[in-house]
């Protein structure tokens, strides 16, 4: 028969029930404590709160030199929703969501910004076309590449004399 950690060895006939009695473990109740007592901490003496002291009213009063600064404009009054730009002959409008987001109320993409996506991918495309060749390493590539085609080039040719001469 095996033993526990403990050294106990369980009867045969009940597994369940071993020959010593098994510790309670109920938890703890209020009255028992489950944390050693600790003294309280000495006393600290109320300090009553600080009021702060009002400050003197701030000084207020324009120096002088600004009262000099500060002119009177005379103004021009306005009519609301036209703005005379003086070069432009139509009023001036507000551009439309449309033209802000590129996409239409259903979002649909609009001609004018598929057009721009294109542009800018292909700016992009050449650009970096020019910077690779512009590079050492793209000018290596460029070589590996053409030196590639030319071996192809040389192997199919003798691929090709092999089966003409069978």
């Amino acid at each position: 028969m095996s033993k526990d950690e403990a050294g106990r060895v369980p009867s045969p006939e009940e597994p369940d029930k071993p020959e010593q009695p098994v510790p309670d473990v109920t938890p703890a109740g209020p009255e028992t404590p489950t944390v050693p007592d600790i003294p309280p901490a000495p006393d600290i003496p109320d300090v009553p709160p600080i009021d702060p002291e009002p400050s003197p009213d701030p000084d207020v009063t324009p120096r002088e030199e600004d009262v000099h600064d500060a002119q009177v404009h005379d103004a021009e009054i306005v009519e609301p929703g036209v703005v005379d730009t003086g070069s432009v002959d139509g009023p001036v409008r507000a551009p439309t969501i449309e033209e802000i987001t590129g996409y239409t109320a259903d979002g649909v993409p609009t001609f004018e910004s598929v057009r721009e996506k294109i542009e800018q991918r292909s700016a992009t495309a050449l650009g970096a076309e020019e910077l690779a060749h512009a590079r050492g390493a793209g000018r290596t590539l460029e070589e590996q590449y053409e030196e590639r085609k030319a071996a192809a080039a040389d192997r199919l040719a003798e691929i090709r004399r092999s089966l003409r001469s069978e």
